[in-house]
């Protein structure tokens, strides 16, 4: 079968079927998936009842997996219950047993219910993320998107000019500050320092521009850090109404692919006391967004 789309929103979004994922796809379906990318930013894929290593090899058919040797998160690695090349976002312990809610990794992981977009603290910020839910709670847990694309071309002219060469410093930080936690070692402070990113993105293959926005993002060059948030709290803000979001109710074994370039997400918050194993596959970003300049 070839791949089919059911659009999921106006704008943005689409479900995708007639494909499996757990085997090797032809280059053909590749490219139809990456051209549906360009299109709808959001793309989900029901039934996909996959292993780790066959979401790592699908991720691979896309393009090459974001490695940096320091994590974006305070978990080490070698408390991953995961094998390299697959994260963990379930809120399970290495050991299959959920969470503290007095655990400082539970507090970090609060902070991914913020809008934002994966990596946009990486110098080069990655480029799709691809998500599996294996388990999931009774209630709640949905993840939230918001389409930049169009967030960017609703804004008045005016605005547009003033965004145009606007830079931005993201960090972990910035966004874990935002919910109060600041329970951070000198080491992982030194990790997280702040990296420089557009606020207007040119996507690479189709030339359409969008707004670069995150919890991530804590100050623009040349304000004052009250103005700067305050801006940009206004662009979040103008960019995450119902016109532009779309929310996913998850369903076993689904899986969900998004454009970090295009888009932002966020998690919901769910019932602590049941298990939400989800795992995700990041690929790589093409290039620093400085770049563009």
């Amino acid at each position: 079968m070839a791949l089919s789309l059911r659009p999921l929103h106006p704008v943005f979004a689409a479900e995708a079927t007639g494909v499996d994922l757990a085997h090797p796809l032809a280059p053909t379906d590749i490219a139809a998936i990456q051209d549906a990318m360009d299109r709808h930013a959001v793309l989900v894929f029901p039934g996909q009842d996959i292993t780790d290593q066959q979401q790592i090899d699908f991720t691979r058919q896309l393009g090459p997996l974001e490695s940096y040797p320091a994590g974006g998160h305070i978990r080490a690695r070698v408390d991953s219950r995961l094998q390299a090349g697959i994260s963990d976002f379930s809120n399970l312990d290495r050991d299959g047993r959920i969470i503290s809610d007095q655990d400082r990794i539970w507090f970090f992981k609060l902070g991914d219910r913020l809008w934002h977009s994966d990596s946009s603290f990486r110098p080069i910020p990655a480029s799709y993320s691809l998500l599996s839910g294996r388990v999931l709670p009774s209630w709640g847990g949905n993840t939230d998107f918001a389409d930049m694309r169009a967030a960017y071309d609703a804004l008045d002219a005016r605005t547009k000019a003033e965004v145009e060469d606007l830079v931005c410093r993201h960090s972990l930080l910035f966004s874990r500050e935002a919910i109060g936690f600041t329970d951070l070692t000198p080491q992982e402070i030194e990790s997280f320092r702040p990296v420089r990113q557009r606020l207007v993105r040119t996507h690479p293959r189709t030339g359409r521009k969008s707004l670069f926005l995150s919890s991530h993002a804590g100050e623009i060059e040349g304000w004052t850090v009250p103005e700067a948030r305050s801006f940009l709290r206004d662009l979040t803000e103008h960019a995450t109404q119902p016109r532009f979001m779309y929310s996913h109710a998850w369903r076993p074994h689904d899986l969900v692919i998004w454009d970090n370039s295009t888009t932002m997400h966020r998690a919901r918050r769910f019932d602590r006391n049941e298990v939400r194993d989800m795992r995700r596959t990041t690929l790589a970003g093409p290039a620093s967004t400085i770049e563009q300049m």
